[in-house]
């Protein structure tokens, strides 16, 4: 039934953008622009790749308290929400923590390679930003590693010519307030500024989930000449965040707004700086150089949730980053146009793991001691240096080819700070590390695209990309109880890609297929006494995404988004334990889940918004937005599932003559209790659930000048 459902909406299907992108013509005739594929302005008519653009209006429109509210609108996409800012996603993927997309701000990676953070895009302003631009699958032959699922590039807006300005204040449920002010203008003939703010504080919906962040940017534009422009941005968040647990089926139906972390039990305090100067000079009106010195600085303290019932600790975290990257691009004809560049990153990083005991009463945590350990202090030097090219040909007007490849080499200077004379094992635990090393990777990424025109406005594409992913630092240096981590290679992938766009009068559409395979993944097993890990795993990523935007009248656009995949191991051991009263006796052994489903993958996602602008009430916009996430194993075994859920969400603004405008939010109508991660550890029969927010209103008021 689902093949005969996907085949019949193929017929009228689409898939990237909430807000059209260059060189497609939206239903308003307005060609849309994408930045990400190749760092310049190019047509989305002309790359063969999936890739979805959400624009300012979108994004003032949704008013995202979290970036699943934003991002979820496309397909293909599932973030979730954690609590605070706390995400995980699923592109491709199953809803997982490791290291696949890649999280751009205008177009810089916000942490090197080696650093992947899941909740990453909490370091990014999102509500203040201009643009998303979301790419769907592997990336890596223009930014290197972790770029598998997709990437996200979160753009900042520009400066304006003339002084103008955004204050708006909100509040709503759960002690919700939050504050953005953006100011704007020209400082003088050649240079423009923008300055924007973000104050956010809630209490959370569960107990004790408070969360309070600051974001600043300052933009500055400057046109020196007529062939050299500057593009300056310094951009600083800070979030404070506290522990949210998984609670048990009992709690989880009864209590959801329990929380199992009181006081400071899994909190994370984070802190993320970046200052970056892109230079473009055009040679001629054929040739351009561009190039982007950046720094970043990042402080990250946390006591990992997920530890506190096995190990216990807090983790300290502390990485600079200096690199440049460069780029040269030419039109050598009408047909004919090249890249090439070379990307730079020095990032000297430290790591500190100490271990906590825990105080609780019944089954909550309240309190730490620190006990004096200190499992591991480690300094961890990464240098990488990147080449890469692409090419596209206009072979004729229907065909479009294009080539890339990139070429990365990173090194890894690890120094151990420990005392020999500390013990690698307390009691039944153990933290192995390794000796002071460098440990060296490099990894080619070619990739190929195809665009033909069926018509002015229509285009298949197909293309072929590879992709990898390194280990991370704390993966490789932190190996808990598992020998051989610095053995660890790249996981690798292979994406194979088939898509339709169109663009009719008030209608576009878009679907593609794509077919994923991994390779070297990272898997466990047990060798006599001993875990080992290593680069054994294989799975198996294929989907159809689907999405459209119809402006059905004057008065009513109908946006729909769906997503169906089958994620499927090849070879993937894992390590089975079972405990007493579960399992007697006791089972700790290596298990292959070869042709089981990819645990936590959903098979389906969807969303629709139908949205109304009333003729006869002037600056009244009402949406109405529906969501689903289908049902999906909550573990390797594909013995427990998570049935899916429904979400309905209702949004209305009005602007009252130039000036003012006023929003509301009511999420979760219906006041569902679901979960927005369903899982379990292998061999457990004990299924964690995190519920996600309730009912929740929330109101704003809006200053514009």
């Amino acid at each position: 039934m689902i093949s005969n459902i996907c085949l019949a909406l193929m017929a009228m299907s689409t898939a990237a953008s909430d807000t059209p992108t260059k060189g497609a013509a939206a239903p308003d005739g307005v060609e849309v622009m994408v930045v990400t594929s190749s760092r310049q302005a190019q047509a989305l008519t002309n790359l063969a790749e999936s890739v979805a653009v959400l624009g300012e209006d979108s994004i003032q429109n949704v008013s995202p308290g979290h970036p699943a509210e934003l991002l979820n609108r496309v397909s293909g996409v599932h973030v979730n929400d954690l609590g605070g800012e706390g995400h995980m996603t699923a592109i491709r993927q199953p809803i997982t923590t490791g290291g696949d997309y890649l999280f751009l701000e205008d177009g810089l990676p916000t942490r090197p390679t080696g650093f992947f953070n899941h909740n990453g895009l909490y370091e990014i302003d999102m509500p203040n930003s201009g643009r998303v631009e979301v790419t769907k699958g592997p990336g890596s032959a223009l930014y290197g590693s972790d770029a598998i699922g997709g990437i996200f590039n979160i753009l900042t807006p520009e400066p304006t010519d003339q002084l103008s300005g955004r204050l708006q204040a909100e509040l709503g449920s759960d002690g919700w307030q939050r504050g953005l002010m953006a100011v704007s203008g020209a400082l003088n003939a050649q240079h423009r500024a923008r300055l924007q703010l973000n104050r956010t504080q809630s209490d959370g919906f569960r107990e004790e989930a408070d969360y309070q962040r600051f974001s600043s940017s300052l933009r500055l534009d400057s046109d020196l000449t007529p062939q050299l422009q500057l593009k300056t941005l310094a951009s600083f968040g800070s979030i404070d965040q506290s522990g949210t647990s998984g609670l048990n089926q009992a709690d989880f139906t009864s209590n959801p707004r329990k929380n199992r972390f009181h006081g400071d039990m899994g909190a994370r305090d984070v802190q993320a700086f970046r200052f970056s100067t892109e230079l473009r000079y055009q040679l001629s009106d054929r040739s351009e150089w561009m190039l982007t010195p950046f720094y970043r600085n990042n402080r990250s303290d946390l006591m990992p949730s997920w530890m506190l019932t096995y190990d216990p600790v807090l983790q300290s975290t502390r990485f600079s980053s200096y690199g440049l990257l460069t780029q040269f691009s030419q039109q050598a004809s009408a047909d004919f146009n090249w890249t090439a560049g070379l990307d730079l990153d020095v990032t000297p990083a430290t790591f500190r793991e100490q271990q906590i005991s825990i105080v609780m009463q019944e089954d909550i945590f309240v309190d730490y001691q620190q006990t004096g350990r200190t499992n591991y202090h480690y300094d961890a030097d990464q240098t990488s240096i990147s080449p890469y090219a692409q090419l596209q040909w206009f072979a004729s007007e229907q065909w479009i080819l294009s080539l890339g490849a990139r070429y990365d080499w990173f090194e890894v200077d690890y120094t151990d700070r420990l005392d020999p004379s500390v013990p690698q094992q307390v009691g039944r635990t153990t933290w192995l590390r390794p000796e002071s090393q460098r440990i060296r990777y490099q990894q080619l990424s070619p990739k190929f695209g195809v665009v033909y025109k069926l018509a002015q406005n229509q285009q298949l594409y197909a293309n072929r990309r590879h992709a990898f992913r390194v280990p991370s630092v704390g993966q490789v240096f932190r190996p808990g109880s598992s020998q051989d981590t610095t053995e660890l290679k790249p996981v690798t992938a292979i994406n194979h890609e088939l898509g339709w766009r169109a663009q009719l009068d008030g209608l576009r559409l878009d679907a593609s297929v794509y077919d994923l395979q991994i390779k070297d993944d990272v898997v466990s097993y047990i060798d006599g006494n001993t875990r080992k890990v290593i680069n054994a795993g294989q799975t198996s990523h294929r989907g159809l995404e689907l999405m459209a935007s119809w402006q059905l009248s004057d008065a009513w656009t109908w946006n729909l988004s769906g997503t169906f995949t089958r994620q499927k191991y090849r070879d993937f051991q894992y390590l089975f334990s079972c405990f007493p009263p579960a399992c007697v006796p006791a089972i700790n052994e290596t298990r292959n889940f070869a042709g089981f489903e990819v645990g936590k993958a959903p098979r389906q996602l969807w969303q629709s918004s139908l949205s109304y602008q009333p003729l006869s009430i002037e600056g009244l916009w009402l949406e109405l937005e529906w969501q689903q996430v289908g049902r999906y194993y909550t573990d390797e075994t594909n013995t427990n599932t998570y049935p899916g859920h429904d979400l309905f969400n209702l949004r209305a603004r009005y602007q009252i003559g130039e000036h003012w405008q006023l929003a509301i939010r009511l999420m979760n109508l219906t006041d569902k209790t679901y979960s927005s991660l369903t899982s379990n550890q292998v061999g457990s029969t004990d299924i964690d659930y995190r519920p996600g927010m309730p009912r929740s209103v929330f109101v704003s008021a809006t200053w514009q000048f």
